[in-house]
Parts: C-alpha cells; sequence; structure tokens
C-alpha cells in the first residue's frame, strides 16, 4: 500500500494496478454508469457503490449488498439514497425496490447479490446503457481480456472514478436462477461494488459484487484470490426486461 500527497492510500489486490481515471469519452461510450449515493447517521450523503441506467431513463441496477448484508438483515433504507449520473441526483420510487434473492431467503450470495430500483422521475438527457445478455459466454476455464468501469472509483484509489483493463479468468456453472458467477483479475477496491465488466467492443457482460482478501497485494488465484462477478443473465435479465415492459405499460396508462 502507498500513500499519495494528502494523505490518500493507494491499493490493490493484485501486485499490478492498471487502473486510470475515467474521461469524457468513457463516459460516452460506457452509458448509464452512475453512482449510488447514501446518507450516513448525520445526514450527510456518502458515495456507497457504482450503478447502472440500464434499458429505460427509469431503471437502476445495483448490488442487493448496498440494502441488506450476507444474512438478509436491511442495512440501508432505500429513502436515505439516491442515484447519481451526470453531475445530477436522482430520487428512487418509494417500495420499486427488487431483489435478487426468493422471498424466503435467509443468506445472500453472488450470483443473487442484484438489485432494481425505478427512479421517481426518469433521467433527460442521457441515455441508458442497452440491455445487456451475456448467456452466450461459454462456461469454464479462458483468459477473457475485460475493461472494469468504476463509475464511484474506490476508496483506495486517487480519483473520483476507475477504469482498467484485466482478465476473466473463469466462469462458473449456473446457479439456480441460471446465473454464473466470473472470477477475475480485476483490481477492486471498497466502494468498487457494482462496476461493470466489459468486453473489448463496449458490451456490458457482468457486475462486480465481491473481492477476496482486500488489498491483499497478492498475485491472483482462481481458488483462493480473485474478484467475483455476476453475469447479465438468467432471472437478473428477466428481472430488465419485465422492469421495462412494466415501466412502458405504466408510461402509456398516465399519458
Amino acid at each position: 500500500m502507498g500513500i499519495l500527497g494528502g494523505g490518500i492510500a493507494v491499493a490493490a489486490l493484485y501486485p499490478h494496478d492498471g487502473r486510470r481515471d475515467m474521461t469524457g469519452a468513457d463516459n460516452q461510450r460506457y452509458l448509464g454508469a452512475g453512482v449510488l449515493y447514501c446518507r450516513r447517521p448525520d445526514g450527510v450523503p456518502q458515495k456507497a457503490a457504482a450503478a447502472w441506467l440500464i434499458g429505460d431513463p427509469s431503471l437502476v441496477v445495483l448490488n442487493a449488498h448496498n440494502f441488506r448484508n450476507r444474512r438478509m438483515e436491511t442495512t440501508r433504507e432505500v429513502s436515505d439514497c439516491f442515484f447519481q449520473i451526470g453531475g445530477r441526483n436522482h430520487v428512487f420510487e418509494s417500495g420499486s425496490l427488487r431483489l435478487g434473492t426468493p422471498p424466503d431467503a435467509r443468506s445472500l450470495h453472488i450470483t443473487d447479490d442484484w438489485a432494481i430500483l425505478r427512479l421517481a422521475i426518469p433521467v433527460a438527457g442521457l441515455l441508458p446503457q442497452p440491455v445487456p445478455d451475456a448467456s452466450d459466454l461459454p462456461t469454464g476455464t479462458a483468459e477473457r481480456p475485460v475493461v472494469m468501469v468504476s463509475p464511484g472509483g474506490h476508496e483506495n484509489y486517487r480519483g473520483p472514478s476507475s477504469l482498467e483493463i484485466c482478465f476473466v479468468r473463469q466462469i462458473d456453472p449456473p446457479s439456480e436462477d441460471e446465473i454464473r458467477r466470473v472470477r477475475h483479475d480485476c483490481n477492486d477496491g471498497f466502494g468498487g461494488s457494482g462496476s461493470g465488466l466489459f468486453d473489448e467492443t463496449g458490451r456490458l457482460l457482468a457486475m462486480q459484487s465481491a473481492s477476496l482478501s482486500m488489498n491483499a497485494r497478492r498475485p491472483f488465484d482462481i481458488e483462493f484470490h480473485y474478484g467475483s462477478a455476476l453475469l447479465f443473465e438468467g432471472d437478473l435479465l428477466k428481472a430488465i426486461r419485465e422492469e421495462i415492459v412494466a415501466i412502458a405499460g405504466t408510461t402509456r396508462v398516465t399519458r
């Protein structure tokens, strides 16, 4: 771990660290990149995680663990949070939280660590990320280049956002909800949850969920030291498509 001027600590998961600040061109390439902000007990808002405007100007996809812990206990209320994109803040529609876990779930796992929220007012002037579909990717071990896009940055990174070229090393077999876990060697950090993994064409493949041994600076290990993301497929993809249809129906009724 190193220290930059001003006392900011910079660390990484692996000995290499190729992260750099996102630029305006990156924001135009990786559409829908936003940040979840949540208020501390004293009322001060702070960055919580990355979040994505996907498929519709009203639809936000992010990690479930922003609101639930591993035992499915509530850690934050949606009303204490808001979505920031393009420098503007957007509040969530009350009661719109949809979690990737079954209603009777007692624990939160990587492949159901997703949540969907609707915005009270659609984002104007910005395009959402096209609906992703990673179901064509083969299961198994392979070295696939990706770009990790972290619009919220990390607590251990000097810039407000980051981007890094790294590799997917393995795609695990699907879970019961037909979503597969990705093991990768991208450098993550606290606050980087929800970061997007894109292929070289700019296609969104997966969403970061967790990493083992945060900031350990050890070599990648397929069993003991890797980052975990979930692919956009299965129940997550189905839920996104269902929400888009529901939003369209609501819009027609209210016009």
